[in-house]
Protein backbone atom coordinates (compact mmCIF):
# COMPACT_ATOMS: atom_id res chain seq x y z
CA UNK A 1 0.00 0.00 0.00
CA UNK A 2 0.93 3.64 -0.33
CA UNK A 3 1.39 4.12 3.42
CA UNK A 4 3.64 1.11 3.87
CA UNK A 5 5.76 2.20 0.91
CA UNK A 6 6.17 5.61 2.54
CA UNK A 7 6.97 4.08 5.94
CA UNK A 8 9.51 1.78 4.35
CA UNK A 9 10.90 4.82 2.54
CA UNK A 10 11.38 6.58 5.87
CA UNK A 11 13.21 3.49 7.11
CA UNK A 12 15.37 3.48 4.00
CA UNK A 13 16.03 7.18 4.56
CA UNK A 14 17.00 6.77 8.18
CA UNK A 15 19.13 3.71 7.49
CA UNK A 16 21.08 5.80 4.99
CA UNK A 17 21.19 8.78 7.32
CA UNK A 18 19.02 11.00 5.11
CA UNK A 19 17.71 13.93 7.18
CA UNK A 20 14.23 15.39 6.74
CA UNK A 21 15.98 18.60 5.68
CA UNK A 22 17.25 16.56 2.74
CA UNK A 23 13.76 16.00 1.32
CA UNK A 24 13.67 15.53 -2.42
CA UNK A 25 12.89 18.71 -4.39
CA UNK A 26 11.47 17.93 -7.85
CA UNK A 27 13.10 20.03 -10.57
CA UNK A 28 11.60 18.63 -13.76
CA UNK A 29 11.47 22.11 -15.26
CA UNK A 30 13.56 25.13 -14.29
CA UNK A 31 11.98 28.35 -15.54
CA UNK A 32 13.89 31.64 -15.65
CA UNK A 33 12.18 34.86 -14.53
CA UNK A 34 14.27 38.03 -15.04
CA UNK A 35 14.30 40.04 -11.80
CA UNK A 36 14.42 43.24 -13.85
CA UNK A 37 10.74 42.73 -14.72
CA UNK A 38 8.39 43.51 -11.81
CA UNK A 39 5.52 42.36 -13.96
CA UNK A 40 7.02 38.87 -14.32
CA UNK A 41 8.10 38.71 -10.67
CA UNK A 42 4.49 39.36 -9.65
CA UNK A 43 3.51 36.16 -11.49
CA UNK A 44 6.00 33.94 -9.63
CA UNK A 45 3.50 32.51 -7.08
CA UNK A 46 1.24 31.26 -9.88
CA UNK A 47 3.99 29.70 -12.05
CA UNK A 48 3.54 25.92 -12.34
CA UNK A 49 7.20 25.04 -12.96
CA UNK A 50 8.83 22.81 -10.33
CA UNK A 51 11.72 25.25 -9.90
CA UNK A 52 11.48 28.98 -10.60
CA UNK A 53 14.77 30.83 -11.07
CA UNK A 54 14.64 34.52 -10.21
CA UNK A 55 17.35 35.65 -12.59
CA UNK A 56 20.09 38.26 -12.01
CA UNK A 57 22.59 36.82 -14.50
CA UNK A 58 22.33 36.38 -18.30
CA UNK A 59 18.62 37.23 -18.46
CA UNK A 60 19.25 40.74 -17.11
CA UNK A 61 20.95 43.56 -19.05
CA UNK A 62 23.94 45.27 -17.41
CA UNK A 63 22.05 48.54 -17.09
CA UNK A 64 19.23 46.78 -15.24
CA UNK A 65 21.35 44.82 -12.71
CA UNK A 66 20.80 47.27 -9.82
CA UNK A 67 17.06 47.37 -10.28
CA UNK A 68 16.97 43.60 -10.64
CA UNK A 69 18.85 43.11 -7.33
CA UNK A 70 16.47 45.37 -5.43
CA UNK A 71 13.44 43.69 -7.02
CA UNK A 72 14.78 40.23 -6.16
CA UNK A 73 15.45 41.17 -2.52
CA UNK A 74 11.94 42.62 -2.20
CA UNK A 75 10.46 39.52 -3.86
CA UNK A 76 12.14 37.16 -1.34
CA UNK A 77 10.32 38.79 1.58
CA UNK A 78 7.15 39.27 -0.41
CA UNK A 79 7.01 35.58 -1.42
CA UNK A 80 7.98 34.18 1.98
CA UNK A 81 4.48 34.00 3.40
CA UNK A 82 2.64 33.32 0.15
CA UNK A 83 1.36 30.03 -1.18
CA UNK A 84 2.84 29.10 -4.55
CA UNK A 85 2.72 26.43 -7.22
CA UNK A 86 6.47 25.82 -7.51
CA UNK A 87 8.39 23.40 -5.30
CA UNK A 88 11.32 25.79 -5.26
CA UNK A 89 11.93 29.49 -5.81
CA UNK A 90 15.62 30.23 -6.21
CA UNK A 91 17.76 33.22 -7.11
CA UNK A 92 20.51 32.95 -9.70
CA UNK A 93 23.29 35.40 -8.91
CA UNK A 94 26.12 36.48 -11.21
CA UNK A 95 29.21 34.28 -11.56
CA UNK A 96 32.51 34.41 -9.68
CA UNK A 97 34.30 35.54 -12.87
CA UNK A 98 31.87 38.41 -13.46
CA UNK A 99 32.95 40.19 -10.27
CA UNK A 100 29.28 41.01 -9.57
CA UNK A 101 28.43 38.30 -7.06
CA UNK A 102 29.38 40.51 -4.08
CA UNK A 103 27.06 43.29 -5.25
CA UNK A 104 24.24 40.78 -5.75
CA UNK A 105 24.61 39.29 -2.29
CA UNK A 106 25.04 42.63 -0.55
CA UNK A 107 21.58 43.64 -1.77
CA UNK A 108 19.95 40.19 -1.38
CA UNK A 109 21.22 39.95 2.21
CA UNK A 110 18.99 42.92 3.12
CA UNK A 111 15.99 40.64 2.65
CA UNK A 112 14.97 38.88 5.82
CA UNK A 113 14.44 35.59 4.01
CA UNK A 114 16.78 33.39 2.02
CA UNK A 115 15.52 31.82 -1.21
CA UNK A 116 14.84 28.06 -1.33
CA UNK A 117 18.00 27.78 -3.41
CA UNK A 118 20.95 29.91 -4.36
CA UNK A 119 21.82 29.27 -7.97
CA UNK A 120 25.39 29.82 -9.09
CA UNK A 121 26.27 30.00 -12.80
CA UNK A 122 29.61 29.26 -14.50
CA UNK A 123 31.37 27.40 -11.71
CA UNK A 124 34.68 26.60 -13.41
CA UNK A 125 37.03 25.24 -10.73
CA UNK A 126 36.94 23.72 -7.25
CA UNK A 127 38.56 26.98 -6.03
CA UNK A 128 35.41 28.83 -7.14
CA UNK A 129 33.50 26.93 -4.44
CA UNK A 130 35.76 28.22 -1.64
CA UNK A 131 35.46 31.73 -3.05
CA UNK A 132 31.63 31.46 -3.18
CA UNK A 133 31.57 30.33 0.47
CA UNK A 134 33.72 33.32 1.49
CA UNK A 135 31.53 35.83 -0.34
CA UNK A 136 28.38 34.39 1.24
CA UNK A 137 29.90 34.47 4.74
CA UNK A 138 31.04 38.04 4.20
CA UNK A 139 27.78 39.45 2.84
CA UNK A 140 25.29 37.34 4.83
CA UNK A 141 27.33 36.54 7.99
CA UNK A 142 28.33 32.90 8.63
CA UNK A 143 25.30 32.22 10.86
CA UNK A 144 22.81 32.94 8.08
CA UNK A 145 24.43 30.62 5.54
CA UNK A 146 25.09 27.54 7.65
CA UNK A 147 22.62 24.81 8.61
CA UNK A 148 19.74 26.29 6.64
CA UNK A 149 17.20 24.51 4.44
CA UNK A 150 18.47 26.52 1.44
CA UNK A 151 20.04 24.36 -1.29
CA UNK A 152 22.71 25.15 -3.85
CA UNK A 153 22.22 24.63 -7.58
CA UNK A 154 25.15 25.27 -9.89
CA UNK A 155 25.83 25.54 -13.61
CA UNK A 156 28.65 23.83 -15.49
CA UNK A 157 29.23 25.81 -18.69
CA UNK A 158 32.82 25.38 -19.92
CA UNK A 159 35.18 22.64 -21.10
CA UNK A 160 37.37 23.18 -18.07
CA UNK A 161 34.41 22.84 -15.71
CA UNK A 162 33.17 19.71 -17.46
CA UNK A 163 36.58 18.04 -17.20
CA UNK A 164 36.99 19.08 -13.56
CA UNK A 165 33.38 18.31 -12.66
CA UNK A 166 34.02 15.43 -10.22
CA UNK A 167 36.32 17.65 -8.12
CA UNK A 168 33.95 20.62 -8.34
CA UNK A 169 30.94 18.56 -7.21
CA UNK A 170 32.82 16.71 -4.45
CA UNK A 171 34.27 20.00 -3.16
CA UNK A 172 30.78 21.48 -2.89
CA UNK A 173 29.39 18.37 -1.15
CA UNK A 174 32.33 18.18 1.26
CA UNK A 175 31.96 21.85 2.13
CA UNK A 176 28.34 21.20 3.09
CA UNK A 177 29.39 18.23 5.25
CA UNK A 178 32.21 20.04 7.00
CA UNK A 179 30.65 23.50 7.50
CA UNK A 180 26.88 23.21 7.02
CA UNK A 181 27.00 25.57 4.00
CA UNK A 182 24.17 25.09 1.45
CA UNK A 183 23.88 21.53 0.19
CA UNK A 184 24.54 21.07 -3.52
CA UNK A 185 21.35 19.46 -4.78
CA UNK A 186 21.39 19.83 -8.56
CA UNK A 187 23.77 20.76 -11.37
CA UNK A 188 22.66 22.38 -14.62
CA UNK A 189 24.36 22.04 -18.02
CA UNK A 190 24.78 25.38 -19.81
CA UNK A 191 25.08 24.23 -23.41
CA UNK A 192 25.25 27.65 -25.09
CA UNK A 193 28.27 28.79 -23.14
CA UNK A 194 29.83 25.32 -23.40
CA UNK A 195 29.52 25.31 -27.20
CA UNK A 196 30.92 28.81 -27.39
CA UNK A 197 33.80 27.75 -25.14
CA UNK A 198 34.82 24.80 -27.33
CA UNK A 199 34.10 26.63 -30.60
CA UNK A 200 31.33 24.24 -31.66
CA UNK A 201 28.54 25.23 -34.04
CA UNK A 202 25.07 24.75 -32.58
CA UNK A 203 22.79 22.46 -34.62
CA UNK A 204 19.19 21.46 -34.06
CA UNK A 205 20.19 17.79 -33.57
CA UNK A 206 22.69 18.78 -30.89
CA UNK A 207 25.31 16.14 -31.76
CA UNK A 208 28.01 18.66 -30.83
CA UNK A 209 26.83 18.30 -27.20
CA UNK A 210 26.60 14.53 -27.11
CA UNK A 211 29.79 13.80 -25.17
CA UNK A 212 29.31 16.74 -22.83
CA UNK A 213 25.75 15.82 -21.86
CA UNK A 214 26.58 12.18 -21.26
CA UNK A 215 29.67 12.96 -19.20
CA UNK A 216 27.62 15.55 -17.31
CA UNK A 217 24.95 13.00 -16.32
CA UNK A 218 27.59 10.48 -15.22
CA UNK A 219 29.29 13.06 -12.98
CA UNK A 220 25.99 14.11 -11.39
CA UNK A 221 24.84 10.57 -10.75
CA UNK A 222 28.24 9.49 -9.39
CA UNK A 223 27.56 11.97 -6.56
CA UNK A 224 23.76 11.49 -6.38
CA UNK A 225 22.86 15.03 -7.39
CA UNK A 226 20.17 15.98 -9.90
CA UNK A 227 21.19 16.58 -13.52
CA UNK A 228 19.37 19.37 -15.38
CA UNK A 229 19.56 19.41 -19.19
CA UNK A 230 20.01 22.30 -21.64
CA UNK A 231 17.40 24.73 -22.95
CA UNK A 232 15.49 23.91 -26.15
CA UNK A 233 15.65 27.25 -27.94
CA UNK A 234 12.92 26.96 -30.61
CA UNK A 235 9.77 28.05 -28.78
CA UNK A 236 7.44 27.21 -31.66
CA UNK A 237 8.68 23.62 -32.07
CA UNK A 238 6.74 21.77 -29.36
CA UNK A 239 7.36 18.40 -31.03
CA UNK A 240 11.13 18.96 -30.91
CA UNK A 241 10.84 20.03 -27.27
CA UNK A 242 8.96 16.85 -26.38
CA UNK A 243 11.46 14.68 -28.28
CA UNK A 244 14.52 16.21 -26.58
CA UNK A 245 12.87 16.20 -23.16
CA UNK A 246 12.15 12.48 -23.51
CA UNK A 247 15.68 11.86 -24.76
CA UNK A 248 17.11 13.70 -21.73
CA UNK A 249 14.88 11.72 -19.38
CA UNK A 250 15.95 8.45 -21.02
CA UNK A 251 19.62 9.39 -20.63
CA UNK A 252 19.27 9.95 -16.89
CA UNK A 253 18.66 13.71 -16.67
CA UNK A 254 16.17 14.61 -13.93
CA UNK A 255 14.94 17.87 -15.48
CA UNK A 256 15.40 20.53 -18.14
CA UNK A 257 15.78 24.30 -18.34
CA UNK A 258 12.94 26.26 -19.91
CA UNK A 259 12.78 29.84 -21.15
CA UNK A 260 9.02 30.25 -21.60
CA UNK A 261 6.04 29.09 -19.50
CA UNK A 262 4.57 27.39 -22.60
CA UNK A 263 7.47 24.87 -22.49
CA UNK A 264 6.89 23.84 -18.88
CA UNK A 265 3.95 21.36 -19.16
CA UNK A 266 5.62 19.43 -22.01
CA UNK A 267 8.91 19.20 -20.13
CA UNK A 268 7.32 18.27 -16.81
CA UNK A 269 5.29 15.45 -18.26
CA UNK A 270 8.35 14.08 -20.08
CA UNK A 271 10.34 13.99 -16.82
CA UNK A 272 7.67 12.22 -14.81
CA UNK A 273 8.58 8.57 -14.17
CA UNK A 274 6.31 6.08 -15.96
CA UNK A 275 3.63 4.18 -14.00
CA UNK A 276 5.75 1.00 -14.32
CA UNK A 277 8.76 2.74 -12.89
CA UNK A 278 6.76 4.12 -9.94
CA UNK A 279 5.37 0.65 -9.29
CA UNK A 280 8.92 -0.80 -9.41
CA UNK A 281 10.13 1.82 -6.92
CA UNK A 282 7.26 1.23 -4.47
CA UNK A 283 7.63 -2.53 -4.56
CA UNK A 284 11.38 -2.24 -4.13
CA UNK A 285 10.94 0.03 -1.09
CA UNK A 286 8.48 -2.45 0.41
CA UNK A 287 10.75 -5.40 -0.27
CA UNK A 288 13.65 -3.51 1.28
CA UNK A 289 11.66 -2.74 4.45
CA UNK A 290 10.75 -6.44 4.65
CA UNK A 291 14.39 -7.41 4.14
CA UNK A 292 15.46 -4.96 6.84
CA UNK A 293 13.16 -6.48 9.45
CA UNK A 294 14.36 -9.99 8.61
CA UNK A 295 17.98 -8.82 8.42
CA UNK A 296 19.19 -11.46 5.96
CA UNK A 297 22.44 -10.89 3.97
CA UNK A 298 22.45 -9.25 0.53
CA UNK A 299 19.22 -7.77 -0.80
CA UNK A 300 17.88 -8.86 -4.18
CA UNK A 301 14.64 -7.83 -5.86
CA UNK A 302 13.09 -9.28 -9.04
CA UNK A 303 16.27 -11.30 -9.54
CA UNK A 304 18.55 -8.25 -9.35
CA UNK A 305 21.07 -7.45 -6.61
CA UNK A 306 20.07 -4.10 -5.11
CA UNK A 307 22.72 -1.70 -3.84
CA UNK A 308 22.54 1.80 -2.40
CA UNK A 309 22.40 3.77 -5.70
CA UNK A 310 19.39 1.76 -6.90
CA UNK A 311 17.65 2.21 -3.57
CA UNK A 312 18.26 5.95 -3.70
CA UNK A 313 16.90 5.98 -7.24
CA UNK A 314 13.74 4.25 -6.03
CA UNK A 315 13.45 6.73 -3.15
CA UNK A 316 13.78 9.68 -5.50
CA UNK A 317 11.10 8.27 -7.82
CA UNK A 318 8.68 7.75 -4.94
CA UNK A 319 9.37 11.20 -3.51
CA UNK A 320 8.95 12.88 -6.89
CA UNK A 321 5.69 11.03 -7.43
CA UNK A 322 4.45 11.90 -3.92
CA UNK A 323 5.35 15.57 -4.24
CA UNK A 324 3.68 15.93 -7.64
CA UNK A 325 0.50 14.10 -6.56
CA UNK A 326 0.24 16.11 -3.35
CA UNK A 327 0.66 19.37 -5.27
CA UNK A 328 -1.97 18.33 -7.83
CA UNK A 329 -4.49 17.40 -5.15
CA UNK A 330 -4.15 20.90 -3.63
CA UNK A 331 -5.00 22.64 -6.91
Amino acid sequence: SMRSAITSLRNVSSSFGVKESARYVPRRALLYVPASSEKMLAKVPSIQADSVVIELEDGVAMAAKDTARKNAAAALDELAGKSRKAFEIGVRVNSVASGMMEDDLRVLARAQHLPDAFMIPKVDTPEDIAYIFDVFKREYTPARVTDTATRMVMWIESARALLDMPRIVSTALNLHKSTGFFKLDAVVFGSDDYCADIGATRTSEGLENLYARQRFVACCKAFQVQAIDSVYIDLKDTEGLRKYSEQGHNWGFTGKQTIHPSQVPIVQSAFLPSADRIEWARQLADAYAQHNTEGKGAFSFRGQMIDRPLLLQAMNIIQLDEAVKTAESKQ
